[in-house]
This record gives structure tokens, C-alpha cells and sequence, in this order.
């Protein structure tokens, strides 16, 4: 049988006295237990700049390889910094002690590698309220000047979301977000403040 799943795990403001982001994480999915077709967008809009900040476009295929654990691959399409198209190679599951890993390699049309590793932990506080922390890792292999990248981690975010589940479809949240930014030209850090909803169908 065919399944189908949307979630938009982040659908949020987030920002401090300097900036102020709308961010968003989306992800749908289209299959049976061992083949799916994903379609994955995730970025930032700065309503100050009026720019997007980041944004881009997966689409995957995504094959199950072991209990919880799916092998991706497919292509990005990044509309934000740059508009290019990269491979994609990833995993995605549930590691021990239900810590959720969203990982992936990706592979520029000039051969240079990027990577992104996401973990995420629920812990129960009710059957109603959840908190949910979580990191974002982002890496590149060598310094790329055409994207301002830095070789090295060039981002790294560190966040906790309480959220309370009016419906199991349908949660708000607040938290907070540790942010560190490397580029070729600055390296800055911040703490920012959080707020959103989290759907799914």
C-alpha cells in the first residue's frame, strides 16, 4: 500500500534585539515501508533585509536499509545564497535512545563536499507538553569563495522547544536557539528567541 506523511517540524520567528528570522523546516514523504520519494525544504527569510538568508529544495529517494533507518539519495536544488544544484546522500532514522538523525552529504556541481547532521530528542513532560531539544550542524570540506564558506563547521545551532499538542497534529512552541556562523569574512554567534507551531497530517 501507498502511504503518504507532511510535517512541518519548524514554522517560526526567530530572533533578538539585532535580527529577526522567519524559519522553516518542511518535509513530505510518498511510499510503502521500504520505498519512499521525499521532498525536503528548509530556510530562513530576514523580514529587516528583506532577503532569504538561506532556502533550498530536496527531493529523494529514500530506501529502507534496517529497522528505523532509511538510505537517501537525490538531488538539492539551493535557491539562497546561491541558485545551484548539488547531490545528495543521506541517511535518516532513529538512533538509540529514540534521538532522531537527519544527516546528509552534499556533493556541488563543481565536486566540492557540504554536509548537514540534525539531532532531535522528545522528552515527555506530559502526555500534552514536550520538550524538544535539538542541533543543527552544518559542514563544508574546503573554503568555497563563491559561497562565502568557510572549510570547517560553518554552522552550528544549538535549540530547546517547548511545545504543547493542542491536537497531536497541530503544537505550538517557545524556546530559544544558540546560534555560530562562520564565513570567509566573519564569524559571529548569538542567542535568539523562539516562537512557532508544529503541524503534521
Amino acid at each position: 500500500m501507498i502511504f503518504s506523511h507532511f510535517k512541518a517540524e519548524r514554522l517560526e520567528y526567530e530572533g533578538n534585539q539585532d535580527l529577526h528570522l522567519f524559519k522553516w523546516d518542511v518535509q513530505q514523504w510518498i511510499g510503502n515501508d521500504e520505498n519512499k520519494l521525499w521532498l525536503k525544504t528548509e530556510g530562513d527569510y530576514s523580514s529587516d533585509q528583506d532577503i532569504f538568508g538561506r532556502a533550498d529544495l530536496q527531493m529523494l529517494y529514500s530506501r529502507n536499509i534496517d529497522t528505523f533507518w532509511d538510505f537517501q539519495i537525490g538531488a538539492r536544488r539551493a535557491f539562497e545564497p546561491e541558485r545551484t544544484f548539488d547531490a545528495v546522500i543521506g541517511f535518516q532514522g532513529l538512533a538509540p535512545y529514540f534521538i532522531e538523525v537527519d544527516s546528509a552529504m552534499f556533493i556541488t556541481q563543481n565536486g566540492n563536499v557540504l554536509g548537514r547532521l540534525s539531532l532531535g530528542y522528545e522528552l515527555l513532560l506530559t502526555q500534552r507538553l514536550i520538550l524538544a531539544p535539538r542541533i543543527e550542524v552544518n559542514v563544508a570540506a574546503q573554503d568555497l569563495q563563491y559561497r562565502g564558506v568557510k572549510a570547517g563547521i560553518t554552522e552550528f545551532e544549538a535549540g530547546m522547544r517547548l511545545r504543547y499538542e493542542i491536537e497531536r497534529e497541530f503544537a505550538p512552541y517557545v524556546g530559544f536557539d544558540y546560534v555560530e556562523e562562520e564565513s570567509l569574512r566573519e564569524h559571529h554567534h548569538s542567542v535568539r528567541g523562539v516562537v512557532g507551531f508544529r503541524v503534521w497530517y
